[in-house]
């Protein structure tokens, strides 16, 4: 097997998408400090148990992520320090920097779910739509 899922990446797994999901009602709920913090640490801790310790490590120390990396770093800093909407669009566009380069995998892997992969791949929304990171 290419890749295997272990308890470890599984409880990775489940920490992004808890993280995904109190980020979303931190949101929704005029911008909750404490919401959103949770967020952040549930994703951060993911990322590290889904990749591995030294893999977070060089991701976010790697040269040519630096730029996203102090925007993603500046924005909890914004979060914590009572500025979320600063803090969220910042963290948003870390993130689009750092995880720019798994877009691909990302596009990839959508088209191998059986209905939404089905959906996205529609000629009018393939010619009209295409994800070009």
């Amino acid at each position: 097997m290419v890749y295997e899922i272990n308890e470890q990446k599984k409880i990775g797994l489940g920490l992004i998408g808890f993280g995904f999901v109190f980020s979303f009602l931190g949101v929704i709920l005029f911008f909750d400090r404490g919401l959103l913090a949770l967020g952040n640490i549930f994703c951060l801790t993911g990322v590290a148990l889904l990749l591995g310790w030294h893999s977070t490590w060089n991701l976010f120390t790697n040269k040519a992520n630096y730029k996203g990396s102090a925007s993603f770093l500046l924005g909890l800093f914004f979060l914590f320090v009572r500025w979320p909407i600063v803090g969220i669009i910042l963290e948003i566009y870390g993130c689009v920097v750092l995880f720019g380069g798994f877009w691909p995998f990302v596009k990839a892997f959508l088209y191998q779910i059986p209905v939404l992969g089905w959906i996205i791949q529609y000629p009018f929304l393939y010619s009209n739509f295409q994800l070009t990171i």
